[in-house]
């Protein structure tokens, strides 16, 4: 019997943000989303990063800038068979595929050059995590209800007690605070509990057996992905939601020159969450994270809005200072009319 071969693939989570919405590129595989993704050439690829971005150049048709690995994927049954990440296996034995992820960020959204590369708002994938508007009502409505059942479901007192507990802290419930970082950690619990399709898919790989029909879930639960590309995505979106509040990486994202309310409106989209205007530009103002670049922008109307740029001497200095974002808690009733302006 020939011994499985490991492949070691490279996955991309390219994030470029507007006022709207933070983007990710993804590329069409099969019935599904997946993250650009290609293999590592050990005998052609003189280092892991100069792979991805020749790749990624290849698959998307544009040039990445900033980069920094994520983590390793490879648990058995979550990852996709070669086919279907269009890879051409070498022979017909088993493969295992390890997946190093990287994150990668970009301060346009670069037209896209592949005919089955497009960006997506990341929300479409974790519509929960949106809080920009209050809190979603599908939390309690929808997600609420399917995790306590599955908690109640557990195999003893103890262990429902545990399932509950990651329920409540993950998705603020009964009380419990909004932490926005948790995005991986929420995800992983949907599966756990069998309320992502993905689940159900890995489940009948793993086993190998047919996978059994699904009924459909409610549109909070987000759109599926390729392989465990979901996963790589949420790993994505927790790392950066922490790292812009202790590191200026914000600045990635951002045009060289901005309005204030521009560069609120692109944290805003990042964290999920509606920031107080004043307390934002305080921030800015105490810390010198920004300076005034000597114009105004009138395209808007109105007063003129004063533009500003990074302050490079600030950054160099610095360098372990990002943006504070206040979280709301988990049981406040109101629900934001709108996004502050």
């Amino acid at each position: 019997m020939t011994a499985p071969r490991v492949v070691i693939g490279l996955s991309a989570v390219i994030v470029a943000a507007t006022e709207e919405n933070p983007l990710v590129v993804v590329t069409r595989g099969g019935a599904h989303a997946g993250l650009p993704f290609g293999p590592f050439d050990p005998a052609g690829d003189r280092t892991l990063e100069l792979s991805l971005r020749r790749w990624v150049s290849e698959q998307t048709g544009f040039d990445i800038g900033y980069v920094e690995q994520l983590y390793t994927f490879g648990d058995r049954g979550r990852e996709a068979p070669l086919d279907d990440l269009d890879i051409a296996p070498a022979t017909a034995a088993p493969h295992r595929v390890m997946s190093i992820g990287y994150l990668a960020l970009t301060p346009s959204r670069a037209a896209l050059e592949a005919d089955r590369a497009l960006w997506r708002s990341w929300y479409d994938f974790f519509p929960w995590e949106d809080w920009r508007a209050g809190r979603p009502r599908a939390v309690d409505a929808e997600i609420a209800p399917r995790l306590m059942a599955w908690a109640d479901a557990g195999e003893t007192p103890a262990d429902c007690e545990a399932r509950r507990t990651r329920a409540r802290l993950a998705f603020a419930l009964q009380g419990a605070a909004w932490n926005e970082e948790r995005a991986l950690d929420r995800y992983e619990l949907l599966y756990e509990a069998g309320l992502v399709p993905e689940a159900a898919r890995d489940r009948a790989r793993f086993s190998r057996r047919p996978e059994a029909p699904q009924s459909a879930l409610p549109a909070i639960f987000g759109e599926p992905m390729l392989s465990d590309h979901r996963r790589i995505l949420a790993t994505a979106v927790s790392r950066l939601r922490a790292k812009i509040k202790y590191r200026p990486i914000i600045f990635e994202l951002a045009p060289p020159a901005f309005t204030l309310l521009h560069l609120q409106r692109i944290v805003e989209a990042i964290a999920g969450l509606s920031l107080h205007k004043q307390n934002f530009r305080r921030l800015l103002s105490r810390t010198g994270l920004v300076e005034p670049a000597g114009a105004y922008d009138a395209t808007a109307g109105g007063r003129p809005a004063e533009i500003y740029r990074p302050n490079l001497a600030t950054l160099a200095a610095r360098p372990t200072m990002g943006v504070h974002v206040p979280a709301p808690r988990g049981d406040d009733p109101r629900r934001a009319a709108g996004r502050r302006t």
